[in-house]
């Protein structure tokens, strides 16, 4: 597997701390990808989204492909892992009460994709030009959505358009959406928080992951991007850029 590989975050405008966090991490067989988007206060919302990431990163690393036995049951066991940790944590420390994180992660080797999705921090797929989020978003707007009682262009500008249904750690027990699908060459992933996608539309996030440029690059302009619109959230995006497969892609 030939990847190219961008990742920052970023403050944003307005907040005087960063609760997201990422990791990414790859090599020939795969890759592994995660941002976390913390909630609470007194910095628990930062400790939340470092402990998830760190707990789903040493679950995931030994993953040597997506078609592992039981891979898919590894990824939704780390999520519940970092749930459990976040969870006890929270009513241990009178400081961390009401503590939580969103989490997305994305596992990538030549077989294909793995996701594990919990909140509103999503995972989009741009192929063959056309950009396609992935991810399901748990949140108040999305039910409205798919209750037809909110356009999609509506829940982007509601007033409870960051009210979260399902987040890690705000219970002893959550379930993680789990997706899986092929890689192609040319294939472009993004891992964002909703600091980016609360800010930057989709037919705009397009249009920058189609730049001919590196994925560096690319997150700086995201990041830019959302910033220039006013950067009302903290910022995390990881770009994946994939150059070529050493083996069968479609199973």
């Amino acid at each position: 597997m030939q990847i190219k590989v961008g990742a920052r975050t970023d403050v944003g405008m307005v907040r005087s701390g960063n609760e997201d966090n990422f990791f990414a991490e790859a090599d020939a067989k795969r890759g592994v990808f995660v941002v976390a988007d913390g909630m609470g206060g007194h910095a628990a919302g930062e400790v939340a989204s470092e402990m998830a990431v760190q707990i789903v990163a040493r679950n995931l690393l030994p993953l040597q492909s997506v078609n592992d036995d039981g891979a898919p049951t590894t990824v939704a066991h780390a999520l519940k892992d970092a749930n459990r940790a976040i969870y006890e944590r929270m009513l241990a420390e009178v400081d961390k009460q009401g503590m939580g994180t969103t989490l997305s992660v994305l596992v990538m080797s030549d077989a294909g994709y793995l996701i594990g999705q919990i909140g509103d921090s999503r995972i989009y797929l741009l192929r063959d030009g056309a950009l396609v989020q992935i991810t399901k978003d748990h949140s108040y707007v999305q039910e409205q959505v798919d209750a037809g009682l909110l356009t999609p262009e509506q829940a982007r500008y509601h007033p409870y358009s960051n009210v979260i249904t399902r987040c890690v750690g705000a219970s002893d027990e959550v379930e993680a959406d789990i997706y899986q699908g092929p890689t192609r060459p040319g294939d472009v992933f993004l891992v964002a928080s909703d600091g980016l996608t609360g800010m930057v539309d989709d037919r705009r996030l397009q249009q920058l992951l189609l730049a001919r440029s590196g994925p560096g690059r690319i997150v700086d302009a995201l990041i830019a991007e959302a910033n220039n619109r006013g950067g009302l959230d903290n910022i995390t995006a990881i770009v994946v850029q994939v150059d070529g497969l050493d083996g069968p892609s479609d199973g």
